[in-house]
């Protein structure tokens, strides 16, 4: 697409020698060093690699621009645990991250972290090591196809012939370390994603590395606008009763352009778009409800909607016009494949969001929806009654009994999913990040928090539960670090997520020694089993042993032993009172909360 190298090609940029002309006369060791001291020069900071042989060299290069102060290294022992860390540090940064891997199953592991960064156009380069051409074909030792491995899920791809120690080796290097980040950036393209340099290396595989001076890192190119793709601004005008959308990764434009608009906001809860006075929580029933969903004649997407059954419902509907706005990535949500793909919006010259029709249009839908949110709110906590106020301020030995009995049975509610999912919302300020995985717990979260700007991550590009704890990692670190760089709060990055969730990604929860531990706080909601599936029809159809057996899954891990064997701090919340007392003062450090819930 665009200006973009094809792959194979070597682009020619201006490169510049490796470490101002440090060599060392090993093939492999001197282009590392040009390669990753040309991508810190071109704005790169963090690096996580995952220990092999065959990419040893990238490996000790990166440890030293560690210790130079140039670069930030990551290293873990698993490599779809890297890819993730990697992809929850771009996500966070918006910087590309580098992760490095050896050859073989090690480049099969990166694939979950690759996939989602290509649909949520997260920036990240992959470096692979592999064999040279000699070795290929023939079944040597750890060697594989990889040379196109990611296929149409990285942005540019180039299989990088073993550097011989020839005078060009060093521009070589430092020309593909430009067009990477060009690529993963989007700069000539508005497609941010992944790039994957596939490097072949020729025994001896490294040298001790010379040391380093810190490097200087450069500025990021930007990502390119939307006139790249060829998407232009649309101007919208009154007339149409429109709502807007609001997806994952939708971001704060969605309420700007409500606001201005005077329309209401369907913002699900990890779209960056939840706040306003135009907010819509319980968007959901309202879509279903004929004085309102079928209403509705025109709609506005922004970012990616997954949450719900009802907004694609709405949007496939012939009767609805559909304007997506996607200022970036190739792709475009468009599940009636009839929507109307821009740039951007603007609120037209003929809107009047003082006047009687829009303030009734939008009013009629935030009101029902706090009547609504009301409600799920006594279900989120059923406890939560008015205390009798005239009862606590009387002098009656009686009045005060009864007001003590109420606070303490509210205290001792036991927890609901809704309960759990209100209380985290409520306790993550905007100096905290959130991490919601792709369990149950999510949608109940979506379904009743109120609005609140508050920085909400999720991985919804495939909204697969792979990585969670990982990405949540990389989170943690880069909004901790850029907070202290700025002399301000760094809070907690709180992960919520279910029981398979977390069990799937059990082997994040390890920090090899010296990696740094950022305020983590994994909270997950264990209901012994997959019960998002009790919700989806199969649950009516299916006989229940074998819904359980192949779907619900259960487990009974006992993960006070799986923390505790992992070095992480564990508590138990079983009542309102606990959760609450373990949300709003967070140990130190990593820590897990364990919720356990009802099936």
């Amino acid at each position: 697409m665009g200006d973009r190298p094809a792959a194979g090609e070597h682009p020619e940029t201006g490169a510049t020698t490796s470490a101002d002309g440090v060599g060392t006369g090993n093939p492999a060791t001197d282009f590392s060093l040009a390669l990753l001291t040309a991508l810190v020069r071109t704005g790169v900071r963090d690096l996580v690699v995952s220990p092999g042989s065959r990419s040893q060299a990238l490996a000790l290069v990166a440890a030293e621009l560690e210790r130079s102060g140039s670069a930030r290294l990551h290293v873990r022992i698993d490599e779809r645990t890297g890819g993730f860390l990697a992809l929850g540090l771009a996500r966070e940064s918006g910087a590309p991250a580098v992760v490095i891997t050896t050859s073989g199953t090690a480049t099969a592991n990166l694939h979950p972290a690759v996939l989602e960064a290509h649909e949520a156009g997260i920036p990240l380069i992959v470096l692979t090591g592999d064999r040279p051409e000699e070795l290929r074909g023939i079944r040597s030792n750890q060697t594989t196809h990889q040379d196109g491995l990611y296929a149409a899920a990285v942005r540019w791809s180039v299989d990088v012939q073993a550097p011989t120690g020839d005078p060009d080796d060093a521009e070589r290097a430092a020309a593909l370390a430009e067009a990477a980040v060009r690529a993963a950036v989007g700069a000539d393209t508005a497609d941010p994603g992944p790039v994957h340099l596939n490097i072949a290396f020729r025994e001896p595989l490294s040298v001790t590395v010379p040391a380093l001076p810190e490097l200087e890192s450069g500025a990021l190119p930007g990502t390119a606008d939307a006139a790249a793709l060829e998407r232009e601004t649309l101007t919208i005008e009154s007339g149409p009763r429109t709502v807007v959308v609001a997806g994952a990764d939708a971001g704060a434009a969605a309420e700007e352009f409500a606001r201005e608009a005077g329309l209401p906001l369907l913002a699900e809860v990890s779209s960056g778009a939840r706040f306003g006075p135009n907010l819509v929580v319980s968007y959901r029933e309202l879509l279903r409800d004929e004085d309102f969903g079928a209403a509705v004649e025109r709609a506005v997407v922004f970012g990616h909607p997954t949450l719900s059954r009802e907004v694609p419902a709405l949007l496939i509907r012939p009767d609805v016009d559909v304007i997506v706005v996607a200022p970036t990535g190739a792709q475009a949500y468009n599940p009636g494949h009839r929507a109307t793909i821009v740039g951007a919006v603007r609120a037209g010259d003929s809107i009047d969001v003082r006047s009687p029709e829009v303030r009734g249009w939008v009013g009629r839908w935030v009101f029902a929806s706090r009547r609504l949110a009301e409600l799920a709110e006594r279900e989120a906590d059923p406890a939560a009654v008015a205390p009798d106020l005239e009862k606590a301020r009387s002098f009656d030995p009686a009045d005060a009994l009864d007001f003590a009995k109420a606070e303490l049975a509210a205290v001792r509610a036991p927890i609901t999913r809704a309960l759990l999912a209100e209380a985290v919302w409520r306790y993550t300020w905007p100096h905290d990040r959130l991490v919601l995985g792709a369990s149950r717990l999510i949608r109940d979260v979506d379904r009743i928090v109120p609005g609140k700007r508050i920085a909400v991550h999720a991985n919804r590009g495939l909204a697969g539960i792979d990585g969670t704890i990982a990405t949540a990692t990389g989170i943690a670190l880069a909004s901790q670090r850029a907070a202290q760089a700025a002399g301000t709060p760094g809070g907690v990055t709180r992960v919520l997520l279910g029981d398979l969730a977390l069990l799937h990604d059990a082997g994040s929860l390890l920090f090899g020694v010296g990696e740094p531990r950022p305020h983590l706080q994994v909270v997950v909601g264990n209901d012994g089993g997959g019960t998002i599936f009790d919700g989806l029809e199969v649950a009516a159809t299916a006989p229940a042993e074998s819904f359980d057996r192949v779907l619900y899954t259960p487990q009974t891990v006992d993960v006070a032993a799986l923390a505790r064997a992992y070095g992480w701090h564990h508590s138990v919340a079983r009542t309102k009172g606990e959760l609450d007392q373990a949300l709003s003062a967070p140990p130190a450090g990593v820590s897990l909360l364990e919720v356990p819930l009802p099936r």
